[in-house]
């Protein structure tokens, strides 16, 4: 049976009725409740109410039905004589005892079980449901839309409506209590006696174990709440799909985000956990403008689903989905987008009626037999919408204990854990979450376990080496250039590393105690100069934005390539030629959505770097094309078949030089699709493209070219494109290459390393690594001048700044326009700058 144009009431009996006579009723149509009236008839029914009052007008669609009252409930409590029985069993509840609680819900139920509805409350349910049995009355050509052969459920259909009867608290979907799932649900209710047996139930199910020991946390008097019992008409989402929406990111709280979760059959399985739905995350504010801003697309296992058991002895069952459907989306784009939109709405609506944001957690469902999409609860979120502000964490030992290895400090946290030791690739299986990870040094193949760790050691390289970046980008200590660390540390002993005591990190015996210290963000100081963050890695991108600052100084590709897509470009543009057929299985498995292998490359690149770009919209993102040297690259999926053996990749083939190169150059063009479409789709204008390793001017032109083939052109919808500087020639030619791009992002690193000639990844010269020494400064200063003097932004983000407080000083005084820094830096270097530009205004 499937829902029609919502049928009409009388006039009489609109929500305009008189509020004694609504105090009193025993039911009311949805129609005639609201949200004021959650004393009436509890959270989910008065917001269904709600919705279908303010929302229908606006494309929200609800399906109606009727609720018992509160009123109704306390009726039939007191006309039974239950309520004294109640308090008498109650007096002695324990719920940090379960026996005792289960004993006490036990009997509760069973009280209420055992009574029978007075005459008067079963015949208005009874009215009620026969009248919303003649709104629903079956379609001619309902038969036609089921099965042919079940003839014996169109008979059924023809003067009995499948409904679902739910349980509304008084106490429940409040801003800052739930109450969700404490009670019970019934879903594919048929016939008036199954429709009194089914409200029978829930009102005994205000005593569920769970939902007493709730109240009690919560501090709700058990004979205080009543129960409402909504009887609403059944979405065939059996035949479709169903899922749960926030208006918010439930992991981080980031508000304009909106994550949809679908899967397959009736909505319980979603709701319950039973299922690993799809997931779909949606950037709020373009899609009011009318962009189509789908974020990200996960695909869920969705093995089982739930549906209607027809002819059987339940009113529902799980059954196996098909292997071919599990692979597939269980909603379409445009579907995606109608359900944020609607999440939209009903936000927007509840915060103006409540007078502060209200993110809401709805419930929705899609009809299989119409195909119409249709919300069946909305409540408030109440988790991430009660957290208090940003507060920035600092760590401290409190204890201490033998040092067994000393190494290079990575960022200014500890971690522990149980050590594992790891020196081939080949075996980043044996890892296991949560442990510390011991090595020689990294690269981009073992990212996969890097974001699992507690903590990094290595051997080798400086604070510029992968595991360094890697370890600032995941959040978690790391400590490099140890010697022999994976000699002196043994797998399976509890280690402790501390990089929060200056310069030098430490790896301590044993797990020492620590605390983390919070403070407060609600004071910081503003500061001329721009504080920008660097971010790689997309699913950390709503947690950092709570993290006071001016937008992303560097979003790198590389790490949305190496985790998310795994594959060379070139590998996937020319699949079906691929002679390394372990390669081709893999990259085959990755991609078993996608025909064209080459979309599964912009989709990925382009969900990624939306990611970034929403979190921190409206200010910039500046997104550096990638950055892998030839070696990374061939470690790529199929990367070997497309990449030449270097002696110094550092120096080699990387950066602006792949770009316009006939034999890269193809790969570039789905780097340029992908930024187009978070630029033009999701309306994420705030992306700029930033290019690095640009040798010359003319190479920048080139590039510029090849951009302009694929729709990103420079100064058109507001384009704007930067360079990196950190080659010798970019400062030496800083006015030419001022003519081609729109702005300089200082790369401290590779700057350093070109201008005192060392191999920034060699722990052998890693001590004359220094981004202070004065060779560098002067570069700094020439290039910094020459931007200011031709009227282009020249920001930095390289290392230098969140390593070295005296760096970032000598940027400030110099006038630079940003400095972006590294996420837990950001704070710490805002209050100095802010020191700075005080002293220098002085």
């Amino acid at each position: 049976m499937y829902i029609a144009n919502k049928p009409e009431i009388n006039s009489s009996s609109q929500s305009t009725l008189d509020q004694n006579f609504k105090e009193t009723a025993l039911v009311l149509w949805f129609e005639q409740v609201g949200i004021a009236d959650i004393p009436l008839v509890g959270g989910k029914n008065a917001s269904l109410g709600e919705m279908i009052q303010q929302l229908t007008a606006k494309g929200v669609n609800v399906p109606t039905g009727f609720a018992t009252t509160a009123y109704a409930f306390r009726y039939f409590i007191q006309r039974a004589g239950l309520d004294e029985r109640l308090r008498q069993l109650f007096e002695d509840l324990d719920v940090e005892d379960v026996r005792n609680l289960q004993e006490r819900g036990r009997q509760a139920r069973s009280m209420i079980l055992n009574t029978p509805f007075p005459p008067e409350l079963e015949q208005a349910i009874v009215d009620a449901y026969i009248k919303l049995c003649e709104r629903y009355g079956v379609t001619t050509d309902l038969c036609d839309r089921l099965d042919a052969t079940n003839s014996e459920e169109c008979r059924r259909y023809s003067n009995e409506v499948d409904v679902a009867v739910r349980s509304s608290a008084t106490a429940e979907d409040l801003p800052d209590a739930s109450f969700a799932g404490q009670q019970e649900t019934y879903l594919n209710v048929h016939g008036i006696q199954s429709v009194l047996e089914s409200c029978h139930k829930c009102f005994a199910s205000l005593f569920t174990d769970r939902a007493i020991s709730y109240r009690t946390i919560k501090g709700f008097d058990h004979f205080g709440v009543a129960l409402s019992v909504g009887v609403q008409k059944m979405v065939r989402s059996d035949l479709a799909s169903s899922g749960v929406m926030f208006s918010i990111d439930t992991e981080t709280g980031f508000k304009n985000a909106a994550l949809i979760t679908a899967a397959y059959g009736l909505g319980e399985n979603v709701v319950q956990g039973a299922v690993n739905p799809d997931e779909y995350f949606v950037f709020k504010p373009t899609l009011k403008q009318g962009f189509r801003p789908i974020l990200e697309k996960r695909l869920g296992s969705k093995e089982i689903k739930m549906v209607y058991d027809l002819g059987g002895s339940k009113l529902t069952k799980n059954v196996p989905v098909p292997v071919h459907e599990r692979n597939q989306f269980a909603i379409t784009d445009d579907e995606i987008l109608k359900l944020a939109e609607w999440a939209c709405i009903i936000e927007d609506h509840y915060s103006a009626v409540r007078g502060t944001d209200s993110p809401m957690d709805i419930e929705w469902a899609k009809d299989g037999l119409t195909n119409q999409l249709f919300i069946v609860q909305a409540r408030p979120e109440t988790v991430q919408s009660q957290k208090s502000g940003s507060v920035l964490k600092s760590y401290k030992l409190n204890g201490t204990s033998d040092v067994v290895v000393t190494g290079r400090a990575v960022g200014e946290m500890i971690g522990q854990g149980s050590a594992r030791v790891i020196l081939d690739v080949h075996k980043i299986t044996e890892f296991r979450a949560g442990e510390v990870l011991i090595t020689n040094k990294t690269d981009p193949d073992w990212e996969p376990i890097m974001k699992k760790a507690s903590a990094i050691i290595t051997n080798q390289g400086g604070r510029t080496c992968h595991a360094a970046i890697i370890a600032r980008e995941m959040g978690i200590p790391a400590i490099v250039g140890c010697g022999n660390a994976t000699g002196l540390l043994k797998t399976g002993q509890d280690v402790t590393v501390s990089c929060a005591e200056g310069e030098e990190g430490k790896v301590y015996t044993g797990l020492v105690p620590f605390e983390i210290q919070e403070t407060q963000l609600d004071s910081l100081p503003t500061t001329r100069t721009k504080i920008l963050m660097n971010v790689g890695n997309p699913e950390e991108a709503f947690g950092l934005s709570s993290i006071p600052c001016d937008g992303v100084g560097l979003a790198r590709l590389e790490f949305i390539i190496a985790n998310h897509i795994k594959a060379h470009p070139l590998a996937l543009m020319h699949f079906d030629e691929l002679q390394d057929k372990a390669a081709k299985w893999e990259i085959a498995q990755l991609t078993g959505l996608y025909e064209d292998k080459a979309d599964f490359f912009v989709d990925k690149l382009a969900n990624g770097v939306g990611m970034i770009a929403a979190a921190f919209y409206p200010n910039p993102v500046v997104v550096r094309m990638s950055d892998f040297k030839s070696n990374e690259y061939a470690n790529l999926l199929g990367g070997r078949e497309f990449e030449p053996k270097e002696e110094n990749p550092m120096i080699g083939w990387r950066g602006a030089s792949r770009y316009y190169d006939p034999n890269y150059a193809e790969a570039y063009g789905l780097e340029c699709k992908a930024l187009k479409r978070v630029r033009d789709d999701m309306g994420l204008t705030n992306v700029i493209p930033m290019i690095p390793f640009c040798r010359t001017p003319d190479e920048g032109r080139k590039v510029l070219a090849e951009m302009a083939k694929y729709g990103l052109k420079r100064g058109e919808n507001g384009l704007q494109v930067y360079v990196m500087c950190e080659i010798p020639s970019n400062v030496i030619l800083a006015d030419e290459f001022a003519e081609v791009f729109d702005g300089f992002s200082i790369g401290s690193n590779d700057l350093t390393q070109l201008t005192l000639g060392l191999d920034r990844d060699s722990a052998l010269v890693a001590h004359i690594f220094d981004e202070r020494n004065e060779a560098v400064k002067k570069m700094v200063r020439q290039v910094i001048q020459r931007a200011q003097a031709t009227g282009r932004k020249i920001g930095i983000c390289g290392q230098a700044p969140s390593d070295y407080p005296e760096f970032a000083r000598f940027l400030v005084e110099l006038g630079i326009d940003s400095i972006s820094l590294n996420p837990d830096t950001v704070i710490k270097t805002r209050l100095e700058i802010a020191d700075t530009e005080r002293a220098i205004a002085q």
